[in-house]
């Protein structure tokens, strides 16, 4: 690094749009390199074909534009963006421009958990009552048998809520590992998210400490008994964890150890103005017709940082984060993780077998991943793994091919995803 300040990014970064926070930590190389595709193993031929699957994606009204990119080796082989990042104004989307990838956050809090994990100072098999006190004895909701109505069928419910329920005590305290791999039960269905939603209201008040109150809230059923997906709830216990151990604020944290050293400066839980005038709109599809889901004028003064999800930035950046990852934990001489750790992380501790799981897809420390190609009926290698968020983010990486693919749109479409996968895959050549 030069005396006089930070090395920017071959494919520039915009100044104006560092995180508060980011602004005032130190001041790190940032080592964004591309390669032309065939340098690095990949046929340019071939990456076109992702070109013309979000084209088609875009033409057949499924998304308003994407930005998608493709890494192999550390480097940046393919980054384009295409259609447009707001449907009002048809604004072009741009290579920076930035994206909501919500439950992509969720990968970035188990990293941070296990950078704690290998100081020594979380386990894996800790009891989440360690360091949250309240909840050393939770309560398992067990639903009761539905009624029969005159002729037989159930009678007809009171309400659209949760089913009726009573309580048991739950045979095990709920782990670290248990939040990791979703098999806690925290707010894990419908009667645990009616239970914990007045805590969740508070968030905005007080910060991850909401997840404290959650004890009041029965677990969806007993601990590792099965998998079932903890939106929100799982991931914010564990960057409360996170505060608790390390001794600071979830985003300082990450501030200072992983998003700092990595580079990557264009990332934030709540955008300033330059971040906001780049943030693409979420959109719904409603019979026939996309409707704005949200805006960037619904990120004004709010400060919670959670770990489930809330996390805004760009292709670029978060393909620091996955990078480092595909090359074992360490990019461009900044090590975050031991490669045996980055293996844990992709280790299968939940087999496609449990209930909840699809067939050849596991679950390891924050992501999916793959155990059986053909079972999945996709190209991805056996041992990829990744994470996607709600509004159309994905992303995964390939330790077997040192790859990264990234794909930010913000409109929902399951098939899409799976296509870009499969296109990117295609082109490998070495």
């Amino acid at each position: 690094m030069s005396p006089g300040g930070c090395r920017m990014s071959r494919l520039k970064l915009a100044s104006a749009a560092l995180g508060v926070l980011l602004a005032a930590a130190p001041c790190f190389a940032v080592h964004a390199e591309t390669a032309a595709p065939q340098t690095v193993g990949l046929s340019g031929d071939r990456l076109r074909r992702v070109h013309e699957l979000v084209e088609r994606t875009i033409a057949a009204g499924e998304i308003a534009g994407a930005v998608t990119l493709v890494a192999r080796n550390g480097q940046i082989a393919y980054l384009e963006a295409q259609g447009v990042m707001d449907l009002e104004s048809k604004r072009p989307m741009q290579a920076d421009s930035m994206f909501r990838i919500a439950s992509m956050s969720k990968p970035v809090a188990a990293v941070a958990i296990l950078m704690l994990a290998k100081e020594g100072k979380v386990r894996l098999n800790d009891p989440v009552s360690r360091f949250i006190p309240s909840y050393a004895n939770l309560e398992v909701a067990v639903a009761k048998p539905a009624r029969l109505g005159p002729g037989g069928p159930p009678a007809a419910a009171a309400s659209d809520g949760p089913p009726e329920f009573y309580t048991v005590p739950a045979e095990r305290e709920i782990t670290v590992l248990d939040l990791l791999t979703h098999t806690s039960g925290l707010m894990s269905g419908p009667i645990g998210n009616a239970a914990g939603n007045a805590a969740f209201n508070k968030r905005h008040d007080v910060g991850l400490k909401w997840v404290e109150e959650l004890a009041a809230a029965p677990l969806e059923f007993q601990p590792g008994a099965r998998w079932a997906y903890s939106a929100v709830a799982g991931f914010d216990a564990l960057a409360r964890i996170v505060e608790i151990a390390s001794g600071q604020e979830y985003y300082a944290f990450l501030a200072e150890r992983l998003f700092g050293p990595l580079g990557m400066r264009d990332v934030t839980f709540w955008p300033n103005a330059g971040q906001r005038s780049r943030l693409a709109t979420v959109y719904q599809r409603r019979d026939g017709r996309f409707v704005v889901s949200d805006n960037p004028d619904s990120m004004s003064g709010q400060r919670y940082h959670g770990g489930g999800g809330g996390i805004m930035t760009t292709a670029e950046t978060y393909a620091q984060f996955a990078m480092m990852l595909a090359n074992g934990g360490e990019l461009n001489g900044v090590r975050i993780l031991s490669p045996r750790t980055v293996e844990l992380m992709g280790s299968a501790f939940i087999p496609s077998s449990l209930q909840g799981r699809p067939a050849g897809e596991g679950y390891g420390l924050g992501v999916r991943v793959v155990t059986d190609a053909a079972a999945r009926r996709t190209w991805l290698s056996e041992g990829s793994f990744g994470w996607s968020g709600v509004y159309g983010t994905h992303f995964w990486v390939d330790p077997k091919e040192n790859l990264v693919g990234i794909l930010l749109a913000q409109t929902s479409s399951r098939t899409f995803l799976s296509d870009f996968e499969n296109a990117v895959m295609q082109a490998l050549v070495d």
